[in-house]
């Protein structure tokens, strides 16, 4: 007898709980659907009916909890989904990055981590929803028994590849509590908004790493990366940052590249983001 698939696993779990089932179960943390790969969560995020179920207070910008669901087929529930819901006029403004382009800065580094294979960041896109047009993202439950505090400055696989992916979009804010330790052991970066600046802003507290020669594996994909800019990666990114945006990225990329190394912290600014967890 076959395997059931995702999307059978995930269409059962929507039969089974009740519409204040699964939101009650989404606002205390938990991602109704259960594991979804990748292709199957994109496409519910994009094409699932959103519905805001309450807000995160402790965002500095408008952040919701919300649940995507797709309509019944042939007579079976779709999959119903936990998602976080960032809407463009929800955003702070800020003196350091343009109005309205937070979203876009998030779905762009989800592309990044797409396209370097690493699978860095949760499913992200963009798409209209309850407040108008704005980032959705998967929402991803996490290993409560980790400490991140504590790994912060352990030499791990992810944090090592994250620390890396940050240089190439120039996070200006990767604080500890921008990592989630998944059950499965990975980690995964979120609140990926302050990206992508022209300048130099990286500020990071995984600076374990610095000035370490990258291994053949990070030069591969920083190379994947920089020949995707002249490809589908750039014609992804040209719909979510500016020209001068994405001409920096490929600076950035030039410069690893011909190092060899992951930068070192400047001493002329902070490097480090405040409050750092």
């Amino acid at each position: 007898m076959a395997e059931p698939s995702v999307d059978d696993n995930a269409q059962s779990r929507a039969a089974r709980l009740t519409r204040e089932e699964m939101e009650a179960a989404a606002l205390e943390g938990r991602q109704v659907a259960g594991a979804l790969d990748r292709a199957t969560a994109l496409r519910v995020l994009r094409d699932g009916e959103l519905t805001v179920i309450g807000r995160m207070l402790s965002a500095s910008n408008a952040t919701f909890f919300g649940l995507v669901e797709e309509p019944r087929a042939n007579g079976r529930p779709g999959i119903v989904a936990s998602c976080v819901y960032k809407p463009i006029r929800g955003e702070r403004p800020l003196t350091d990055f343009p109005d309205g382009t937070l979203a876009c800065r998030e779905v762009a580094a989800h592309a990044v981590s797409e396209a370097s294979g690493w699978d860095l960041i949760p499913p992200t896109v963009m798409r209209d929803g309850p407040f108008g047009q704005g980032m959705v993202q998967l929402w991803m439950e996490v290993d409560e028994s980790v400490d991140v505090t504590a790994i912060v400055g352990d030499d791990l696989p992810a944090l090592r590849r994250i620390a890396l992916l940050d240089a190439v979009l120039n996070n200006a804010d990767r604080k500890g509590g921008h990592l989630l330790p998944l059950p499965d052991g990975r980690i995964l970066g979120v609140d990926n908004g302050l990206c992508f600046a022209v300048e130099p802003k990286l500020r990071t507290v995984l600076w374990r790493w610095r000035g370490q020669p990258l291994n053949d594996d990070e030069v591969a994909v920083l190379s994947r990366l920089r020949d995707g800019l002249g490809g589908d990666l750039g014609e992804c990114l040209r719909e979510l940052l500016a020209p001068t945006e994405i001409r920096a990225t490929t600076r950035r990329l030039d410069a690893l590249l011909a190092r060899r190394r992951f930068p070192q912290p400047d001493r002329d600014r902070p490097v480090i983001p405040w409050p750092p967890f």
